[in-house]
């Protein structure tokens, strides 16, 4: 009589094709096999299901408070009186004189609109906008919106700031006050002037502008 090796034997006694754990699953229904796999999942990693509930919230927070918002945007270019050649070409000379100018400012935030960096200018805006408030109620309100809309990293108009700034924020924010932002503030300033203000100046916006303006001065 033949001897099997215990080799042999071990191979067919943990034959995948006999083993019932195995082949059961695969008599199951779809749904009921994806229901285990994600029971699975989450007795894993139960706080993980939590954690992503809590940033959908967030998100959801972050996008009302956007929605509602009480800050004032600059008026369109529409809006804005014409300006003269003389202003136009002093938009050239230095970015404190273009962002001095309501024209100036207007004109150069609808450049932005194209570079996708408006959030830069509102930014801006909003912060002048702070610190020309008296009532600490609104101060608060104001530096809510602030945040949520341009400094939390939840908002898609989120602007760039470094790590410094932004956590002198986060301690200001304990007790906000007209100039919380400033240091924020700042940084954005610096950023346009020295990222999209010479772009600016050799857009075919501007010099459209100052063509206007040359051909209204000969005209006269």
């Amino acid at each position: 009589m033949r001897l099997r090796s215990s080799t042999q034997g071990q191979r067919r006694r943990t034959s995948p094709l006999r083993c019932p754990a195995m082949v059961q699953p695969l008599r199951r229904p779809l749904a009921a096999v994806l229901a285990a796999f994600a029971g699975a999942a989450a007795a894993a990693a139960p706080g993980q299901c939590h954690l992503s509930a809590i940033r959908n919230q967030e998100r959801q927070r972050a996008w009302q408070a956007s929605r509602e918002s009480k800050l004032q945007p600059l008026p369109s270019c529409e809006a804005c009186a014409a300006p003269s050649p003389e202003e136009v070409q002093s938009w050239a000379q230095s970015f404190d004189k273009l962002m001095h100018s309501p024209a100036g400012r207007s004109v150069f935030r609808a450049f932005l609109r194209t570079e996708y960096s408006e959030e830069n200018m509102l930014f801006w805006l909003a912060c002048e906008e702070l610190k020309a408030e008296a009532s600490q109620h609104v101060v608060d309100e104001k530096a809510r919106l602030i945040y949520e809309d341009y400094v939390s990293i939840l908002s898609p108009k989120e602007v760039s700031l470094d790590s410094r700034v932004r956590e002198g924020i986060n301690k200001k924010m304990q007790e906000p006050s007209a100039h919380t932002f400033d240091d924020a503030q700042l940084q954005i300033y610096t950023l346009m002037h020295r990222d999209s203000y010479p772009r600016f100046l050799s857009s075919p916006t501007y010099r459209s502008l100052l063509l206007q303006g040359a051909s209204q001065s000969s005209e006269a």
